[in-house]
C-alpha cells in the first residue's frame, strides 16, 4: 500500500480529470470529421455511426475496446490473488488502474477525430442501454443485505447467488463500463458528454478497488443518482414526451431502496418522498394534464426489481454448477 497518497485526495483528482476529459471533449468537438449521418429511423436506430464503415474503422475502435478490457480484467485477477486488504491509502493496483484507463479514454477521443465510428456500428442499440441497467440492478442485488430493497427492508435472495456477484462484480461491471464507454463516439452534444462524464466517474470507482472510497456509501450513492440525471436528459434530447417516465422511475428506484443505505434521518426520507409525490403530481397533473398516465413512472422499477431477483437466481445457479464442476475434478495431489 502507497500510505503517503489518501483514497479520498484520488478521488478528488479523479473526478477533477473527469470533468478536465468532457470539457476537452466540447472543446474538439468542431474538429470531428463531418459526417453525413444516415437518416434516424426511430427507437431502434444509432444516429452517429458512419454511414459507410470500413474494415480500419472497425478495428480501430474493436481493438481499442479489446485491450482496454483485457487490461482491467487482467488487473481485477491480480488484484484478487493479493487478497488486498480495504484501506485509506492506494495500493499500486490503483496507480495501475488509473494510467490505464486514463491512456484509453484519451486513445479512444483520438480514435474519434482519426475515424469517428465506435463499436455501434457492429452492435444493437440497446446492448449499451442494457449493460448499464444489468450494472444498476446487480448493485440492488449486492446492496440488499446492507440497506434493503423495498424501504430499508431486505429481500429474500439466494445466499450463494449474492456471494458470487459480490465476488465477480468487479468483471461484469468493468464489462458493462468499457463496453458501453466503446459503443459511443466521444461526440460533444449535451447527451454524450453527460454520458461520457458518468462512464468515466464508473472508471475511476472501479480504479479504487480495495480503497475505503470503493465502499463510501455517499459516494456511491451519488453514482447511483447520476442515472437519474443522465437518463432524463437523453430522453429530454429524443424530444418523445417520455422524460418524466425516466425521471420519476429512477429517482422511485432513490426513493424505494437507494436512500435508505445512505443513514440519513427519517424526516429527510419523508421530505424526499413527499418532494417527489408532489413533483410526479405536479407534472402529470398540470403540465402534462394526464395524471392517469402517471402509472408510467411504474415501468422502470418494475423492470429493475424484476431483474434484480432473475439475476440473483441465474448468479446462484451458475456458482453451484461451478462448484459442483470443480469439486467434482479429480486432484493431482498425491493421497497415501
Amino acid at each position: 500500500m502507497i500510505k503517503q497518497v489518501r483514497s479520498s485526495w484520488a478521488l478528488g483528482a479523479g473526478i477533477v480529470f473527469c470533468i478536465s476529459y468532457s470539457l476537452l471533449i466540447w472543446a474538439l468537438g468542431p474538429l470531428l470529421p463531418k459526417v453525413n449521418f444516415a437518416v434516424d429511423t426511430g427507437f431502434a436506430h444509432y444516429f452517429w455511426k458512419l454511414p459507410e464503415p470500413t474494415t480500419w474503422t472497425r478495428i480501430t475502435a474493436w481493438t481499442g475496446f479489446l485491450a482496454h478490457q483485457l487490461a482491467i480484467w487482467a488487473l481485477i485477477w491480480r488484484a484478487q490473488r493479493q487478497n488486498l486488504a480495504y484501506t485509506d491509502g492506494l495500493h499500486a493496483i490503483n496507480f495501475y488502474a488509473f494510467g490505464i484507463n486514463a491512456f484509453f479514454v484519451l486513445l479512444h477521443l483520438g480514435q474519434t477525430h482519426l475515424t469517428y465510428d465506435g463499436l455501434a456500428q457492429d452492435v444493437p442499440v440497446w446492448s449499451s442501454q442494457g449493460a448499464v441497467i444489468l450494472l444498476l440492478v446487480i448493485v440492488l442485488v449486492m446492496e440488499n443485505r446492507r440497506r434493503g430493497l423495498f424501504f430499508g427492508h431486505r429481500a429474500p435472495m439466494p445466499r450463494e447467488g449474492v456471494r458470487a456477484l459480490r465476488k465477480y462484480h468487479g468483471y461484469i461491471f468493468s464489462w458493462a463500463v468499457i463496453f458501453t464507454f466503446w459503443f459511443h463516439p466521444m461526440e460533444a452534444t449535451n447527451g454524450h458528454l453527460v454520458g461520457t462524464f458518468y462512464t468515466t466517474l464508473l472508471m475511476l470507482q472501479g480504479s479504487l478497488i480495495f480503497t475505503r472510497v470503493h465502499s463510501n456509501r455517499i459516494w456511491t450513492g451519488i453514482l447511483e443518482l447520476l442515472v437519474v440525471v443522465h437518463g432524463t436528459m437523453i430522453a429530454v434530447m429524443q424530444a418523445n414526451g417520455m422524460w418524466p417516465m425516466f425521471l420519476f422511475g429512477f429517482a422511485a428506484i432513490f426513493i424505494i431502496t437507494q436512500m435508505h443505505g445512505l443513514g440519513i434521518p427519517r424526516w429527510l426520507r419523508w421530505a424526499f418522498v413527499i418532494c417527489y409525490a408532489a413533483g410526479a403530481i405536479g407534472v402529470y397533473g398540470f403540465f402534462r394534464s394526464d395524471l392517469f398516465s402517471i402509472s408510467e413512472i411504474f415501468r422502470i422499477p418494475l423492470i429493475e426489481y424484476s431483474l434484480a431477483f432473475f439475476v440473483a437466481v441465474i448468479a446462484w445457479g451458475v456458482a453451484v454448477a461451478s462448484n459442483r464442476i470443480f469439486a467434482a475434478r479429480p486432484s493431482n495431489k498425491y493421497v497415501p
